[in-house]
C-alpha cells in the first residue's frame, strides 16, 4: 500500500521503470552473431544477479567472462562463429550506456 504523500516506492515498480527506461522489458540484452543472424542473450548488467556478477568478476579473460554471461548458450555461440572479446565489448558498452540512462531517469513510485 502506498503512503498518502507518495514518498514510498514499490520495488517492483522501480525495477520495471528502469527496465523500461533501458529498453529491456525482459531484463536481458540480445545480440546477433554471424551471417545467419543467430540470436543470443545475457542478463542486462543492471539486472545481473550478485552471484553472476561475482562469477564475472572472478572469470579469467574475455572467454571466461563470455562463458559466464552466455551460460548454456556457449557452445552454440562458438559454433556460430562468435568471439568472446566481442561479448566483453558489448557488455561494457551496455553497462556504460545504462550508467548514462540511470543518471537521468527518475523511477516511478507506484
Amino acid at each position: 500500500m502506498s503512503k498518502p504523500n507518495g514518498k514510498r516506492y514499490r520495488l517492483e515498480s522501480v525495477r520495471r521503470s528502469y527496465a523500461d527506461a533501458l529498453g529491456t522489458p525482459d531484463e536481458r540484452v540480445e545480440f546477433e552473431v554471424g551471417d545467419a543472424g543467430d540470436v543470443f542473450w545475457f542478463p542486462h548488467p543492471v539486472f545481473t544477479s550478485d552471484a553472476m556478477q561475482k562469477d564475472i568478476d572472478n572469470a579469467e579473460g574475455d572467454e571466461g567472462k563470455a562463458r559466464v554471461l552466455l551460460g548454456d548458450q556457449w557452445d552454440l555461440f562458438q559454433a556460430a562463429g562468435g568471439r568472446p572479446g566481442d561479448v566483453a565489448l558489448l557488455y561494457v558498452a551496455v553497462r556504460n550506456e545504462a550508467t548514462d540512462i540511470m543518471q537521468k531517469h527518475r523511477p516511478t513510485r507506484g
